[in-house]
């Protein structure tokens, strides 16, 4: 995904209060930091930024008094009921820099039919260049029977992508509800019943 530009000016006041003036007036408080560089605390348009955040690992061209900066979006702090963002951490990046995130997994496919199937590991953990971020990490179930279990090292990453997390690490399992189970253990046991009686009056 291309970088989003934004226009961002230096924050000067500071505290609850003046976080609340900023998103009054549709910005919101961010701080830059990364690559042995002082945090710049910083106001970005409010708009933009909620929009690009939608992505994962969503990734700015920030300008800041002519000077352009490329950051990942690290840390977005969500205000959960009003769902807006209080605050937004910036990790300064470098074209062709090698950086690790966490990429949600993604399922296609349906497991065997009477199955479901538990995501044991929401992300995964992998390096990637820095302008080349996959969004997601695609995991194939498509009939897979009771029992089965993804690891993270059995998944295909996306081009360009190498995993962090561990290779043994359980990412999916597959089995049967256990109602269903229960059920057709009832259904065994009382067809033994059953054979076990009509032997009986034999």
């Amino acid at each position: 995904m291309a970088e989003t530009r934004l226009v961002a000016t230096t924050r000067t006041e500071f505290g609850k209060g003046a976080a609340r003036r900023l998103r009054r007036a549709h910005q919101i408080p961010a701080v830059l930091y990364g690559h042995g560089a002082p945090p710049v605390h910083l106001a970005l348009p409010g708009h933009e930024v909620m929009l690009a955040v939608k992505h994962t690992n969503a990734l700015f061209e920030i300008v800041l008094d002519g000077t352009s900066t490329l950051a990942l979006a690290k840390d977005v702090q969500i205000e959960p009921v009003r769902n807006v963002i209080e605050h937004l951490d910036l990790l300064i990046v470098r074209r062709g820099e090698k950086v690790t995130v966490e990429v949600p997994v993604h399922v296609i496919g349906e497991s065997a039919p009477g199955t479901i199937h538990v995501v044991e590991t929401q992300t995964l953990s992998l390096e990637a260049e820095a302008t080349h971020l996959p969004d997601r990490v695609d995991v194939d179930i498509e009939g897979l029977e009771e029992g089965a279990i993804i690891h993270a090292g059995q998944v295909t990453l996306p081009q360009g992508s190498s995993l962090v997390t561990e290779a043994d690490h359980v990412i999916l399992t597959v089995s049967v509800p256990r109602a269903e189970a229960a059920e057709e253990t009832e259904g065994e046991a009382g067809e033994t019943a059953a054979e076990a009686s009509a032997t009986e009056q034999d």
